[in-house]
């Protein structure tokens, strides 16, 4: 198969590295000093350059701020047959731009972004298949994932927003509020630099791709319960109460189960 990867960022090398033994692959990114360590590959930095290249599959790895405008942009050099593929986290717009860009597709979302997961064992790492999509899209990124060995599981495009928002929104929500209040630790404790941790591996992502993730439709309910269980955290704290503090230190374990 002849896959086109629009991107040369971390997500674009990976999938470059992962199926340029097994398919011809080309990678574009308009900054040709991004293509440089592209290994086994051809590399365009010109969309021209994509016409004779005739992909049969498009993966979609530009930052989520781009990621409709780069479908734009190469589509006019692209055959009908095309299918065209995503692996944006925030899928905001993509359902509408699919239905009206004339092309197959299919949109994945692979659950492990480099910050924190290690891109070469993934087999504790998830990912999502939307089900609107060709059927043969499908079954390329179902075997992909499959021989990485994640966990796979398909949803609308719908109830992928409805789980982003609950997976992410909450860490990340919690994550900021945590980061917000920081202050300096002389002799800081081993939960507060793992937590230091992940905040600082939060804040090394795109700002555009933090605030997309915490304006899904879906965040406002999820930080309406932060905010309820920190009201009643805090009543607890406020009144000292020891039964208070024991059932719900009971119903934190139960939903870690």
């Amino acid at each position: 198969m002849k896959i086109l990867i629009l991107g040369a960022g971390k997500m674009g090398s990976f999938f470059c590295d992962l199926l340029s033994f097994d398919h011809e692959v080309a990678v574009y990114d308009p900054d040709q000093r991004r293509l440089r360590f592209m290994f086994n590959c051809q590399r365009f930095s010109d969309l021209n350059e994509v016409d004779g290249f005739s992909p049969d599959l498009v993966i979609n790895a530009a930052t989520v701020k781009y990621t409709i405008e780069a479908f734009n942009a190469v589509m006019p050099h692209l055959p009908e047959r095309t299918i065209l593929s995503d692996i944006a986290s925030v899928k905001t717009g993509l359902k509408e731009f699919y239905e009206n860009c004339g092309h197959p597709y299919v949109s994945t979302h692979p659950m492990f972004g480099p910050t924190f997961a290690s891109l070469s064992n993934l087999s504790n790492e998830n990912a999502i298949i939307i089900s609107e999509g060709d059927h043969l899209g499908k079954v390329f990124f179902r075997d992909l994932y499959n021989r990485l060995q994640l966990h796979i599981e398909e949803y609308t495009f719908s109830e992928h927003d409805l789980t982003i928002a609950y997976s992410l929104s909450i860490p990340f929500a919690s994550t900021l509020v945590f980061a917000s209040n920081m202050k300096h630790q002389d002799a800081p404790g081993t939960t507060f630099k793992r937590h230091l941790a992940i905040a600082n591996g939060l804040m090394s992502e795109d700002d555009y791709l933090l605030s997309e993730i915490l304006f899904n439709p879906h965040t406002s309910g999820q930080l309406q319960n932060i905010s309820e269980k920190l009201a009643e955290l805090k009543e607890i704290v406020d009144k000292r109460d020891g039964q208070g503090m024991k059932r719900f230190l009971d119903r934190v374990r139960e939903n870690l189960k």
